[in-house]
């Protein structure tokens, strides 16, 4: 079977209903939610839209409580799932093209969700579709799984798998080729001191700090604001001296008496912190070399010693590497700081799939004058090298592409994780940049339909006679 061949001769109506597609501006609007549409009505009409295509093709659609869906179609008792989602990210500013225009020019496509993940979804689609118009022999069911939440809390997966069956493998075409085989575990917890020591008498304060948003990033600026009884001469010297020796930029002015100091960092993803440049732990390092009182003193200490270019865990003593998904990562995410509440460090810390995180939860509740809170954990993922589902798509891939398919590892989380057994299959191909999530988002026409005759070709070999 020549899949790219069935897929050329689909090409104008896969571009026509994909343009279709970007057009909904299926941004999670929750203020104006109702029960027709929980998560917004752009969200709902891009569920709707695609459930819609789907009966009009012939597959079996399935609403799940407007919060996702599923196009069915095949025979058997086993179920291969493919799960996509229909959620985008806000647009942002600096577009040069209409963020939900659907442009096409340069060989490219344009939109907010081109690649993430309305352009890789319809490829899955079309896949799906001409498997279905070959009429083969099937010997399973094959379900594609319509997420709405992907891109903030998976309200949809949850809410899903409590009503639908499980399927015994499938793939996510939302991350890179070859094949996302292991994803390791992500907790994210607070630390936060406890303000139960004696004042040394210090009148030297940190009144704020703040630093970062969100657990999963490197925080790019970090902002204190100090009173210092000393002369400010001295410490804004020191300053620009440690500035200077960590080749960092920093800023400082004087506003109401008090000093306020500002670092500017390099954000990254949390999943690998070294990335980055984290303006919080710099500004809270500085801090260490400044007469504060007892609490300042002690949590800017503790950060310093425990998180200061040190990313694996060690100083904690929750250190790991193993050989699937190599190194623990600890992000410091958040940094926050105040002479009421003290110290508060939010950490993403990202682990391998034979760790003991419950041994590791014992040395974080007896790290001496602090607390956890906030605790969540997403438990790693991994589908063994030898499984049936990784060596066929290996197969696939290979074969469409003529490259090796190498099997990936990565500190991220895919929507794979929803699946017990299931894998992140495409569509980002090595070498592309990754622009996802970033203005002027656009997929390569040519990645678009290579994507689809590999999906096609997948699915042909998992759920039919051969």
């Amino acid at each position: 079977m020549n899949w790219t061949q069935e897929v050329e001769k689909r090409k104008d109506d896969l571009l026509k209903d994909l343009q279709n597609f970007l057009q909904i501006k299926s941004v999670l609007d929750e203020e104006n939610a109702t029960e027709e549409a929980p998560l917004g009505k752009g969200v709902k009409e891009a569920l709707d839209y695609l459930l819609m295509l789907g009966e009009k093709d012939g597959f079996t659609p399935k609403n799940s409580g407007n919060l996702a869906g599923h196009l069915e179609f095949g025979e058997g008792e086993e179920l291969l799932g493919i799960l996509c989602h229909v959620d985008v990210v806000p647009e942002g500013d600096g577009w040069s093209v209409d963020p939900f225009g659907g442009e096409i020019k340069d060989g490219k496509i344009f939109a907010r969700g081109a690649i993430d993940d309305k352009g890789p979804t319809m490829a899955a689609y079309y896949a799906m579709k001409i498997v279905k118009e070959l009429k083969p022999d099937f010997t399973k069911r094959v379900r594609m799984i319509i997420g709405t939440d992907e891109e903030s809390d998976w309200r949809c997966v949850d809410h899903y798998f409590k009503e639908e069956e499980m399927p015994s493998m499938g793939f996510a075409p939302d991350a890179d080729f070859p094949i996302i085989y292991a994803e390791k575990g992500i907790a994210d917890y607070d630390l936060v001191q406890k303000m139960d020591m004696e004042d040394n008498g210090s009148v030297n304060k940190v009144v704020s700090f703040e630093s970062g948003r969100r657990y999963n990033m490197v925080p790019d600026y970090a902002k204190a604001v100090v009173h210092l009884d000393d002369d400010h001469t001295k410490w804004v010297q020191q300053f620009e001296i440690f500035s200077k020796k960590e080749e960092i930029k920093g800023n400082y002015y004087i506003e109401n008496g008090e000093v306020v100091f500002e670092i500017e960092g390099v954000s990254a993803h949390g999943m690998e912190p070294d990335n980055g440049k984290n303006a919080g732990l710099f500004l809270a390092a500085f801090l260490t070399e400044l007469p504060l009182d007892s609490h300042a003193e002690t949590f800017f200490a503790f950060t310093k010693e425990n998180f200061f270019k040190e990313s694996r865990g060690v100083k904690l003593g929750v250190s790991h590497r193993d050989e699937i998904t190599g190194d623990l990562t600890i992000n410091v995410g958040t940094l926050r700081y105040s002479q009421e509440k003290g110290g508060r460090l939010g950490l993403n810390m990202r682990y391998g799939v034979d760790y003991d995180m419950e041994r590791a939860k014992e040395i974080l509740h007896g790290i001496e004058g602090y607390t956890v809170e906030k605790f969540t954990d997403s438990k790693p993922h991994h589908v063994s090298a030898d499984d049936e589902l990784v060596q066929t798509l290996k197969k696939v891939y290979e074969e469409q592409t003529g490259e090796k398919g190498e099997l990936i590892t990565i500190g991220g989380g895919t929507y794979a994780r929803s699946l017990e057994a299931g894998v992140a299959f495409g569509p980002l191909f090595p070498g592309r940049e990754d622009i996802a999530h970033q203005k002027d988002e656009y997929m390569y026409i040519e990645d678009l339909l290579k994507a689809t005759a590999i999906y096609a070709q997948a699915i042909y070999e998992l759920a039919c006679k051969s």
